[in-house]
């Protein structure tokens, strides 16, 4: 079962969801509304005992720092 990011487009909140089935029925948990954009996040994987982004400048999605050792 994936988890999903998105972004409200009417109050701008991002936040991530486990998704069963359609994510036809998502609402934003801060104003409820549907209006949603689902966002492009970041994969990694573990190899080694450490966390490796997949995308190669940045780091993850939730944060702004682009060593995963501050967060993971």
């Amino acid at each position: 079962m994936p988890i999903y990011e998105y972004k409200c487009m009417d109050c701008e909140k991002e936040f991530e969801a486990l998704v069963l089935g359609s994510d036809g029925d998502m609402k934003c948990p801060e104003c409820k509304s549907g209006n949603l954009k689902r966002l492009m996040s970041a994969c990694g994987f573990k190899s080694n005992g450490s966390f490796t982004p997949s995308s190669g400048s940045s780091g993850c999605a939730s944060c702004t720092s682009s060593n995963c050792s501050s967060c993971h």
